[in-house]
């Protein structure tokens, strides 16, 4: 909670300001880099979303060049949405202003300790992922329906 209230409070004016991607866009565009191109179905799966909020964040992401819908690569009849050259940009300085910060919070931190911390941290995601059965797909681990 508090992470998250820092995260709220750093960066809430930026956010318009220098073009920092909303929560939805930085969830979904990262999900879909490791995942590949997804349907609206498939995002729907993978968020435990309902149809029409994802109709939301996709449109809105789309009209900000952030992703384009193509046809299924694998044939099938649902378009799908693929992160566009800007899309993947924007997740990249995003991610690497998170990583900074990240840096900063920890920056007194020895090595032993920010290892045991990611650890933890991963351990702890893959629990609340099982719990609710949503897994995330990890770099390294293969694709949804590859």
């Amino acid at each position: 909670m508090l992470l998250g209230r820092y995260m709220h409070l750093r960066h809430g004016k930026e956010h318009r300001a220098e073009g920092i991607l909303d929560r939805s866009a930085y969830i979904l565009l990262s999900r879909i880099r490791v995942q590949g191109p997804m349907s609206i179905g498939q995002l729907g799966e993978a968020f435990g979303l309902d149809v029409s909020t994802l109709n939301r964040q996709t449109a809105a992401a789309a009209r900000a060049g952030l992703v384009e819908r193509i046809p299924d690569p694998d044939g099938g009849l649902a378009r799908k949405f693929r992160i566009t050259e800007e899309g993947a940009r924007r997740l990249d300085q995003d991610r690497a202003r998170v990583i900074a910060g990240l840096d900063r919070i920890m920056a007194d931190w020895p090595e032993e300790r920010i290892a045991a911390f990611a650890d933890h941290l991963q351990h702890f995601n893959a629990s609340l992922e099982q719990l609710h059965g949503l897994p995330w797909p990890r770099q390294g681990e293969p694709r949804a329906g590859a």
